[in-house]
């Protein structure tokens, strides 16, 4: 176990857990990542259909990016991989309990994959211990998150660009600063009381 203080750059909060040997490390990450991609599948079900889109507005990224920023870049990634894969596969905890690979939404479910590797990555270096930086990560990962599904839902709805702006991006602007202003206020926090 580190040395170093809790609040040292190089850890992210899931490294505070105590793991006395390399066996019971790699259980603890595991438990981690299925603990991740659980909370996203709950997150999930917290859904709101938006009038005209085929995007609910759902806690699953405001999860995939607390995920990602608390276990780390490679935790934060195979846990966000789990969900995906798991929903792909036909396990209901995607929006709405829905699964599969035929939905014009997924591509918000894979940016979330990404997103959580750089959210996590960024949290490494110190990116989730203030406000501000918490702010600038979590809008970072989201504008991750829409890189990759606005052009899937264009692709997979047969929209054009500006359409896909229209329905997969605009409405849901408000509601992405709402959940960085969460994790401006959770993230720091805990670091506060880790120390």
């Amino acid at each position: 176990m580190s040395t170093a203080a809790p609040t040292a750059p190089g850890l992210v909060l899931a490294d505070l857990l105590p793991a006395s040997t390399a066996a019971r490390a790699r259980l603890r990450d595991a438990g981690l990542v299925l603990g991740g991609a659980a909370l996203t599948g709950l997150a999930a079900q917290l859904s709101v259909p938006v009038p005209g889109s085929p995007v609910p507005v759902t806690g699953q990224t405001f999860a995939a990016l607390l995920v990602g920023a608390a276990l780390g870049s490679r935790r934060g990634a195979a846990s966000l991989g789990l969900y995906a894969v798991a929903g792909m596969a036909g396990l209901p905890w995607f929006a709405g309990a829905s699964s599969g690979w035929s939905m014009p939404t997924l591509g918000y479910v894979l940016g979330m994959v990404l997103a959580s590797a750089v959210v996590g990555g960024l949290a490494r270096r110190g990116g989730d211990r203030t406000v501000l930086r918490t702010a600038g990560v979590m809008l970072l990962g989201s504008a991750v998150v829409y890189a990759v599904g606005v052009p899937y839902l264009a692709h997979a709805a047969h929209l054009s660009a500006g359409q896909a702006f229209r329905l997969g991006l605009r409405p849901y602007l408000l509601g992405d600063a709402l959940k960085a202003a969460l994790a401006m206020g959770a993230l720091p926090a805990a670091w506060r009381l880790t120390r």
